[in-house]
């Protein structure tokens, strides 16, 4: 049935990608260079992927969580969203059971929604990817779909966040305008006139 097949999809991809990306995730977060002697550290923040972390973290910043663990989480999804919850739960796992005290702590609840946003609306896994790619039958047209699927999800959580944090006292005036602007435009692409076209571009052989 349907049903068979997809769950045995799911363990298939949770027994091979998920697996082999956690297994990465744990890696690069308990291995580093640390006076210049490449060796298992004691503080994450030493750690290979807090450095690679930090150097895109700053992007996240207007969605309410620039630190490199949720960049690295968001990131770790474009392999699978599963990897998502795999990379929260081993870099903000202490080891004693207190990984949702340590989530609690690192979000709010309006970052946390703006976080559940990005990963929820952005680009999906590779296979999804590979998928679109196939029928975009197109490097160029595949590149703009997962550019405009990103683009489109760091604007809605942007504006979760900007303007959850405006009607909670804390709002950041350009972040406001800045979401107010993307809000008029996503309104304005949604009630413009459909201009159909009347001039044939591709050639024809």
């Amino acid at each position: 049935s349907e049903m068979c097949i997809r769950d045995r999809s799911f363990i298939k991809k949770a027994g091979t990608i998920i697996l082999l990306a956690c297994i990465l995730v744990w890696f690069i977060s308990t291995y580093g260079v640390v006076d210049g002697t490449f060796m298992a550290v004691e503080d994450q923040n030493d750690s290979i992927l807090a450095v690679l972390g930090t150097l895109i973290c700053w992007i996240f910043n207007p969605l309410g969580w620039g630190d490199w663990q949720a960049a690295s989480a968001a990131v770790t999804g474009l392999i699978a969203k599963e990897n998502v919850v795999g990379t929260l739960g081993i870099l903000y796992g202490g080891g004693d059971g207190s990984v949702y005290q340590n989530i609690a702590a690192a979000f709010n609840g309006i970052s946390g929604y703006s976080f559940l946003v990005f990963n929820l609306l952005c680009a999906p896994c590779f296979a999804a990817i590979g998928a679109i790619k196939r029928e975009m039958n197109s490097q160029k047209w595949t590149w703009f779909a997962i550019g405009y699927q990103c683009g489109f999800a760091y604007a809605i959580a942007l504006m979760v966040n900007q303007f959850g944090a405006l009607l909670t006292g804390s709002g950041n005036v350009l972040g406001v305008i800045v979401g107010a602007a993307l809000l008029a435009v996503i309104v304005y692409m949604l009630v413009k006139p459909y201009k159909e076209a009347t001039k044939l571009t591709t050639k024809i052989k």
